[in-house]
C-alpha cells in the first residue's frame, strides 16, 4: 500500500481516495484472476485430497488419477464461480480492511493525513474482520466450486457446471443449502485473513522501522516475499478448519448421504477415522 500525504483540501483528499480505492480494487481483482488460474489446479488436488482420502495416496497419486479420469482440464473443475467471485471478494476485503484501520487510527489519535501504525491485535482483528466480511460472497462460491472439483467426468458426474450445482442445490434445500459449510467458512476467513495481516504488516512494518523507507520505497521483491511469508501464517494456523470446511461442503445433504452433522462432529470423525494428520492432508500442493 502507498503512504498516504497530506492535502491541503478535504475535497481533494476525498476524491484522490476514491480513485486510489477503485485503483487498488481494480488491481486487486486483476491479481486475484491470475490467482485463481494459477493457484486452480493446485486447489483441485488439495481439496481431493482432503475429501477423498481412501481414492487418492497422496498428491502425485491425485494427479495421475486426475489426469487419467479427467484430462488435464480436470484440474481446473470449478473455477467460473471463484472468477466470478473474486472482484467482489477483493472489494469487500479491501473496504473493510481500511475502514477497520480508519477506525483505530482515530482510536490511537493518528494525526489526518498519517499511515496509522497499527498494534498486533488491531492488525489481526482488522484482518479477521476483512474475513468474516468476505465469508458472506467466498462461502457459497467456494462451496459449489468444491462439489464441481470432487467430480470426474462422464455419465457419473451429478452437476454440468456451476449454474446446474447452484440450481440444484437451492431448488432441493434453499439458500441453507448454498451456504453449507458456512460455520467453518467463517471461522477459516476470520483467523486466515488475521494472521495475514497481522504477519504482513509486521513484517513490513519492522523493516520500515529499521530502513527508514517508506512503504513505496520497498521493493517489489521484499513485498513479495512478505507477502509468501504471511501466506504461510495463514494456511498453517487455519488448515485444519478448511480440511472440514472441505469436507462438510462436499457431504450430503440429507439421509444416509450425510456423513457429518456439522462441524464438531466432523472433526471428531477425522480425529477418530484418521488421527491428527486428517487435519492436514493435502497440504502440500
Amino acid at each position: 500500500m502507498s503512504q498516504n500525504k497530506p492535502h491541503t483540501s478535504s475535497s481533494n483528499s476525498n476524491e484522490d481516495g476514491a480513485v486510489r480505492a477503485v485503483k487498488d480494487c481494480l488491481a486487486g481483482s486483476v491479481g486475484g484472476i491470475a490467482q485463481v488460474f494459477a493457484g486452480q489446479p493446485f486447489d483441485t488436488v488439495k481439496v481431493r485430497l482432503q475429501t477423498q482420502p481412501d481414492v487418492y495416496k497422496g498428491t502425485m497419486d491425485a494427479v495421475r488419477k486426475t489426469i487419467a479420469n479427467d484430462g488435464f482440464s480436470g484440474f481446473y473443475k470449478g473455477t467460473t464461480t471463484p472468477l466470478v467471485g473474486v472482484g467482489l471478494c477483493v472489494s469487500i476485503q479491501f473496504l473493510v480492511m481500511e475502514h477497520m484501520k480508519r477506525t483505530f487510527a482515530r482510536i490511537n489519535g493518528t494525526p489526518s493525513g498519517q499511515t496509522p501504525n497499527l498494534s498486533a491485535s488491531q492488525l489481526y482483528i482488522a484482518g479477521a474482520t476483512a474475513g468474516v466480511a468476505n465469508s458472506i460472497v467466498s462461502g457459497p462460491v467456494e462451496h459449489i466450486r468444491v462439489r464441481l472439483q470432487v467430480q470426474t467426468a462422464g455419465a457419473s458426474a451429478q452437476y454440468k457446471g456451476p449454474g446446474d450445482c447452484i440450481g440444484q442445490i437451492y431448488r432441493g434445500f434453499g439458500l441453507k443449502g448454498i451456504y453449507k459449510g458456512q460455520i467453518p467458512t467463517i471461522i477459516r476467513e476470520f483467523n486466515g485473513y488475521g494472521m495475514y495481516f497481522l504477519a504482513y504488516e509486521a513484517l513490513v512494518q519492522r523493516t520500515i522501522a529499521q530502513t527508514g523507507k517508506s512503504r513505496s520505497e520497498l521493493s517489489s521483491g521484499l513485498v513479495c516475499m512478505y507477502g509468501a511469508a504471511a501466506g504461510f501464517a495463514m494456511w498453517l494456523t487455519s488448515y485444519p478448519i478448511d480440511v472440514i470446511k472441505s469436507k462438510l461442503q462436499t457431504d450430503g445433504f440429507a439421509g444416509s448421504a450425510r456423513k457429518y452433522n456439522g462441524t464438531v462432529d466432523c472433526a471428531q470423525k477425522i480425529m477418530a477415522q484418521e488421527g491428527v494428520k486428517g487435519f492436514f492432508r493435502g497440504i502440500t500442493p
